[in-house]
């Protein structure tokens, strides 16, 4: 099986983002999202009109992400 069938299969299963996937496969945030957007579609292009609703998903949750970690950064002080 493709390397980025196996990395959008676990995106899409755990609903994480890149960064997650990657520490997850020991890659860098770069090379998954290029399997993920540059690969993929050439690969699987079902797989890539799922795998990019979430990540427009998980771009329009980004910036809900980062006030709930400054929060939370600030809330242990």
């Amino acid at each position: 099986m493709y390397f980025e069938i196996e990395v959008a299969n676990y995106y899409l299963a755990h609903k994480t983002t890149v960064r997650d996937c990657a520490k997850y496969f020991g890659k860098s945030k770069s090379s998954i999202h290029n399997y993920l957007h540059l690969y993929l579609p050439k690969t699987d292009p079902e797989l890539y009109k799922k795998v990019s609703a979430q990540a427009q998903l998980n771009f329009s949750e980004k910036h809900i992400r980062g006030g709930n970690a400054t929060r939370l950064k600030y809330a242990n002080r």
